[in-house]
């Protein structure tokens, strides 16, 4: 190996050291947002009981790091593992691997149909991932079974009008404003909709 080529090797690997940090570092900091304000969940469209991200403030970002490989390892290698599925989901989602998420979400759907958390990110996953006929699919069946959950029906609302369906999104607006007159989101989805109806007219 030529004197050259021992430095581009020492750089990669000192590049590697660095992404895995910053890539941990940068979990521990939006577990911390998380936990710090409960009202970021309902912010991002998220179910009220959505599980936060695993882990203690304080640890070393390195061993968090290695936290997110081996639950992606446990995720594989347990595939009847509703809890590795949904750890795994949670990071993947944590780090915007939406698509990847989605995958372990719906292993866990298959283990447990009824829970009502797995079905509202599945919502989020695939809002996030822009998949919003599926996004739609899975909110409407947290909303099944919880009718007036607002962060969900929050998340609907934004999908109809990202999909451009202006009765849907109407119908949606109307049955959020009467369960939650003061909703913040309610103006900027009342635009959106007016906007989407001039459009189409």
């Amino acid at each position: 190996m030529t004197r050259d080529n021992l430095l581009f090797a020492i750089i990669g690997i000192l590049l590697g050291f660095i992404l895995g940090f910053l890539l941990a570092n940068s979990i521990l900091t939006r577990e911390a947002a998380l936990r710090a304000s409960p009202q970021s969940q309902q912010s991002q469209n998220l179910p009220p009981n959505h599980p936060p991200v695993g882990g203690d403030q304080g640890r070393d970002p390195q061993q968090i790091f290695t936290q997110v490989q081996e639950a992606m390892k446990q995720a594989r290698e347990h595939p009847d593992n509703f809890d590795a599925q949904l750890m795994a989901a949670k990071l993947e989602y944590q780090i915007q691997r939406y698509d990847q998420a989605i995958e372990y979400l719906l292993v866990a759907n298959k283990l447990k149909p009824n829970d009502f958390d797995v079905l509202g990110m599945l919502g989020v996953a695939n809002m996030d991932a822009g998949h919003f006929d599926a996004a739609e699919k899975w909110y409407r069946a947290a909303l099944i079974k919880k009718p007036n959950d607002i962060p969900v029906l929050d998340g609907l609302c934004a999908v109809l009008l990202s999909k451009g369906d202006a009765k849907g999104a109407e119908e949606a607006i109307n049955r959020l404003a009467k369960i939650d007159p003061t909703n913040q989101d309610l103006p900027q989805f009342r635009d959106k909709l007016a906007e989407l109806k001039s459009a189409k007219k």
